[in-house]
């Protein structure tokens, strides 16, 4: 697979409505064209994982069940 990467900052991230104001242990998401990036929501500007949005389908069914 073949896919660009968005600039970091072009990226919208988003955390999920149970992770509180508090902070926590939260992974943030953003959406490119053909990918998901997920990085920690402690570290903003540390590494992120980019995987497949197939891949990332199937993950969020298999967490779903």
């Amino acid at each position: 697979m073949n896919t660009a990467l968005a600039p970091e900052s072009a990226l919208l991230w988003s955390k999920s409505s149970y992770s509180g104001a508090e902070g926590g242990q939260c992974v943030e998401v953003a959406e490119s064209p053909g990918a998901v990036h997920i990085r920690d929501s402690k570290q903003p500007d540390g590494p992120m994982l980019t995987v497949g949005v197939r891949a990332w389908a199937g993950f969020l069914e298999l967490a779903a069940n």
